[in-house]
């Protein structure tokens, strides 16, 4: 998959970077930019509903990466406005 924004020069360097990568190099760099996904969506979410407790936030989280079925299915209820 290429990116948009990036020369084809450019694209073509960094996917021939991560071919050389090692393997368990590759998880540790796609483990970390999960972990960034998921707290700037959670950045997000806390700028949007500041008053939102430990408990809120997860499901609002749940809703932004997985949808509202699974959040419903984890949590129950989910709130309406929750994208």
């Amino acid at each position: 998959m290429s990116m948009a924004d990036t020369s084809p020069q450019a694209d073509a360097r960094y996917h021939e970077l991560l071919r050389r990568m090692p393997p368990e190099k590759r998880l540790e760099a796609a483990m970390r930019l999960s972990q960034a996904v998921r707290e700037l969506a959670l950045a997000s979410i806390r700028a949007r509903h500041p008053g939102a407790d430990d408990q809120e936030l997860r499901v609002r989280l749940t809703v932004r990466l997985y949808g509202h079925g699974c959040a419903r299915r984890l949590f129950g209820h989910v709130p309406a406005d929750a994208t």
